[in-house]
């Protein structure tokens, strides 16, 4: 049943603006609404740079963030949007050590709850997006719950969107028993290593510079589609967005607005591939 309702997983440490207000605004204007939650349901803020007009991209060597964009930006921040965040780490559960006492009773019980809360959200939602930027680096990207939240939407064949680098969670996203991504045999796009920093742009909240990303994005896609599928970084092309259903992916903040589109494509005129 369609609840044109979406989930949007976002980061405590961080979120790039326009790569969560772009989609949305195509996708709120398609009639959809939208609920947001982060790891511990700390409201996710907005890093400095995505809001800097004159910020420049260093691999890019250009200034990425448009006025236009900008004011995007700086709307939905006065509005109370975010400040009812959800917290993950009360919907989903946590699975248990493998040394914690009684495992095995706790990792049934365990299993339990994740389905009555992978039902609830599929229930909620019509589909779920990973807002990227550097934050979710820290708390989103190998978050377990985030991967049982994202496991369930793909068992049930909704659609699910990433951009920049919420994509890496889709490496990470694997049924515990099969070890395998959720993205083995799938067309992808995310960050290529020509558009890799040398230096990050941050963390909000923390004083922590790690420098480099701390893994190369095109490296882990590629590897994890596997033989069959294939990682599409486009590099020189302005944009790059790819749907292969139930993934639909973008590469970058440029690539904002028309991910937006094909979000919309996706859920309201069925559209299955694009970008290859």
């Amino acid at each position: 049943m369609a609840t044109r309702r979406i989930l949007a997983v976002m980061s405590e440490f961080g979120y790039w603006g326009i790569e969560l207000v772009g989609p949305l605004r195509k996708l709120q204007a398609a009639g959809y609404a939208f609920d947001f939650v982060t790891p511990k349901g700390t409201r996710a803020p907005c890093l400095p740079p995505s809001r800097d007009t004159t910020y420049r991209d260093p691999p890019l060597g250009v200034c990425v963030t448009t006025p236009e964009d900008k004011a995007m930006v700086d709307a939905f921040e006065a509005t109370d949007a975010l400040e009812s965040t959800l917290n993950l780490s009360s919907l989903f559960p946590e699975r248990p050590y493998y040394s914690a006492p009684d495992f095995l009773r706790k990792l049934e019980a365990y299993y339990l709850a994740r389905i009555a809360a992978q039902k609830k959200a599929v229930a909620a939602y019509d589909s779920v997006l990973l807002v990227g930027g550097s934050g979710p680096i820290i708390d989103v990207v190998n978050n377990q719950r985030v991967h049982d939240l994202i496991l369930g939407f793909h068992a049930a064949g909704k659609p699910i969107g990433a951009i920049c680098y919420g994509v890496a969670t889709l490496v990470f996203a694997r049924d515990f028993n099969e070890r395998r991504a959720i993205i083995h045999g799938k067309h992808v796009t995310g960050h290529c290593i020509e558009y890799d920093y040398h230096d990050g742009t941050g963390f909000v909240g923390t004083d922590l510079n790690i420098g480099p990303p701390p893994y190369c994005l095109e490296y882990l896609l590629s590897d994890a589609v596997g033989p069959e599928g294939q990682y599409h970084g486009n590099f020189g092309k302005p944009t790059s967005v790819i749907v292969d259903y139930p993934f639909i992916t973008a590469r970058s903040l440029q690539c904002s607005h028309e991910f937006g589109d094909r979000f919309v494509d996706v859920l309201k005129h069925d559209l299955k591939r694009s970008g290859w």
